[in-house]
């Protein structure tokens, strides 16, 4: 693969379920969602049963640190190379897929399946790349999902990469054109999350047109053109594979290499389909009238005053905190839950998607849960650019429903 138009992507050859695989069956959450209820993930597992299913080919963060996560990514790399040789997959499709996707909470939210150059990606604090991370990333979370990648045959996408698109000039008219075709699936998500459809864009001319579409957006001559929403560590683990791969191979090699490149969906940040919320934390092993007394103490001094509802053992109330005057309450309380974490080792932090589960995950003994403002979208492109990467786990694109569900794949090995 080369790089289309000088904006960082390249057209990908992307692999879909053959005809006759249940797709409502072979499709399945990103992996970084329901971390805390893993419960979830073993119903996801008699709903699969011995079909055909993404759930095979990836690692559920669940069960990451757990004592047989080594053979469970042993167990994966052998189901990739089953499935390649078992033809459970169709002939590659050369092109983009323009996904149309409807949740429980919007009728419809348009992406674009394309290939992103890891070359023009930095998940480091203080990088100047094309595309970057608008979250910190969590250097000691990337060695599993590096131990995945690494000697894998297949790729599959979670990651949502976000662009400033205001006036729709990209991602709306390649999507509109390619919906007047047959979609290449259309399916239910199970549990209750949805529908999803895939139509291609192979045609040259198309995909040139994204990339010419892309290289007019003013971000495309200014600090950065995209934004990664979704699965930043990831992609951050793709990176450092490829970081490891590159001085393997030599210059020619390097431009077509397919682990130089990931497979991400665009989607574009003013999508009405695209919701902003709150990533709620969850602290374990702590009484909460007495852990929020010792975060008020540890508040850093400012002017700017920010509350937080805090929910635990069948109780609720308000924790303030304070700050500088651009503070973001998240990064505040992320402050405080970290000093705080490292005088308490043997607590835990999780992080939690929706004001309900937390409501229900905090009401056992020794939890407190916080809950957290929401982002405002239209200040992600200008905060990250003038401050860098947000503290992790701003922000969360949708419910834990709305995330991508793994569909596609990308061979990266022979």
């Amino acid at each position: 693969m080369t790089e289309l138009g000088g904006v960082g992507l390249a057209v990908p050859e992307i692999l879909l379920p053959a005809r006759g695989v249940d797709l409502a069956r072979w499709c399945v959450v990103a992996c970084d969602q329901y971390t805390s209820e893993p419960e979830y993930w073993k119903a996801a597992d008699e709903r699969v049963g011995g079909a055909p299913s993404a759930l095979r080919l990836v690692l559920p963060e669940a069960w990451l640190g757990a004592s047989d996560e080594t053979a469970r990514i042993a167990a994966i790399q052998r189901e990739m190379r089953g499935y390649l040789e078992r033809g459970v997959f169709a002939p590659p499709l050369r092109g983009f897929v323009a996904v149309d996707r409807a949740t429980p909470h919007v009728r419809s939210r348009l992406g674009l399946l394309v290939a992103l150059d890891l070359e023009r990606y930095e998940w480091r604090s203080g990088a100047r790349a094309l595309a970057r991370a608008t979250e910190a990333t969590v250097e000691e979370r990337l060695p599993p999902r590096m131990r995945v990648r690494d000697g894998a045959l297949l790729e599959l996408p979670h990651v949502l990469v976000l662009i400033d698109d205001p006036g729709r000039s990209v991602i709306e008219p390649a999507a509109r054109a390619a919906m007047r075709r047959p979609p290449l699936y259309d399916t239910a998500l199970e549990p209750a999350a949805g529908r999803v459809r895939g139509f291609a864009l192979q045609d040259e001319a198309e995909t040139a047109a994204v990339a010419a579409a892309l290289a007019r957006l003013p971000a495309a001559s200014g600090p950065f053109l995209y934004a990664v929403g979704d699965g930043n560590h990831s992609l951050a683990a793709a990176k450092e594979i490829w970081v490891r791969r590159k001085p393997q191979l030599q210059p020619a090699e390097r431009e077509r290499d397919p682990l130089r490149f990931a497979l991400v969906e665009l989607v574009n940040v003013h999508d009405p389909g695209l919701r902003f919320e709150p990533i709620h934390r969850l602290v374990f092993g702590a009484v909460p009238a007495a852990l929020c007394a010792e975060l008020a103490k540890l508040s850093a001094q400012g002017p700017r005053r920010h509350a937080f509802r805090w929910t635990g053992a069948g109780s609720s109330g308000e924790l303030v905190l304070h700050g500088g005057p651009d503070s973001l309450a998240v990064a505040v309380l992320q402050a405080a839950l970290d000093a705080w974490l490292d005088a308490h080792p043997r607590a835990r932090l999780d992080y939690i998607h929706g004001a309900q589960t937390l409501e229900q995950l905090a009401a056992r003994p020794d939890r407190t849960g916080f809950v957290l403002p929401p982002f405002p979208r239209d200040a992600l492109f200008p905060t990250v650019a003038r401050d860098g990467a947000l503290p992790r786990k701003t922000f969360s694109l949708g419910e834990a429903e709305e995330k991508r569900f793994y569909l596609e794949a990308r061979r990266i090995r022979t």
